[in-house]
């Protein structure tokens, strides 16, 4: 299943915040197609490599409520991602906030659509 989600981006400068939008692929925690708003990366270079880099957040939203986060940004390859702890943290407060699902309410759908019971075999 292909599931990607828009999300905005804020790289936290110490003086400045480089904010730009991405798709979060919720089965691999991977970002794609980053586009920064009023920033040239061929110009100044990603924002992960300024000196005064602090750190990456995201936030998915949906209907006024959002779901904030913490990203990881691969310096060599500036790859952005989420790890797998922070992909299912979002995974369960993004269901409780957006669809009012509880995180077991959530589990066992996801069991459901695999077949699983979670009861021991």
């Amino acid at each position: 299943m292909d599931l990607k989600v828009p999300i905005k981006i804020a790289d936290e400068l110490s003086d400045e915040v480089i904010t730009s939008t991405g798709l979060l692929d919720l089965a691999s925690g991977e970002i794609h197609r980053v586009t920064y708003d009023d920033y040239d990366v061929s110009v100044e270079g990603l924002p992960v490599d300024s000196e005064d880099y602090e750190f990456t957040s995201g936030i998915l939203s949906n209907n006024g409520k959002d779901v904030e986060f913490g990203i990881q940004v691969n310096k060599t390859t500036g790859q952005y991602s989420v790890t797998p702890n922070e992909l299912l943290e979002i995974k369960t407060r993004a269901a409780a906030l957006f669809a009012g699902l509880s995180g077991k309410d959530l589990l066992a759908s996801v069991e459901a659509k695999n077949g699983r019971s979670g009861k021991a075999h």
